[in-house]
């Protein structure tokens, strides 16, 4: 069964993947990657935290500001690498 702490973290991820889609706007696939690459993100953030013991932002043992920064970088990531590149439009 899973604790309140992993249930809040993962809460806190995909919100933030949530919140980026609903910024950037999408299909339901990218809907699904952004949220998928934020949990990855702020796990990859949360271990990054608890190696170096970042307290800044702490909330019990959730190293916030470093798993926020991680899903974020990760989401920026994503997003660029996914984003189809516009060609230019001729206007003659």
């Amino acid at each position: 069964m899973p604790t309140p702490v992993f249930i809040f973290a993962f809460v806190i991820a995909t919100m933030y993947g949530l919140g980026f889609h609903v910024i950037l706007g999408g299909n339901a696939r990218r809907m699904v990657l952004f949220i998928v690459t934020s949990w990855v993100g702020f796990l990859l953030g949360q271990y990054v935290g608890g190696y170096l013991d970042i307290s800044i932002l702490r909330i019990g043992v959730i190293h916030l500001l470093p798993a926020s920064v991680a899903a974020v970088g990760l989401l920026i990531l994503a997003h660029v690498l996914t984003t189809e590149p516009t060609s230019p439009v001729s206007r003659r």
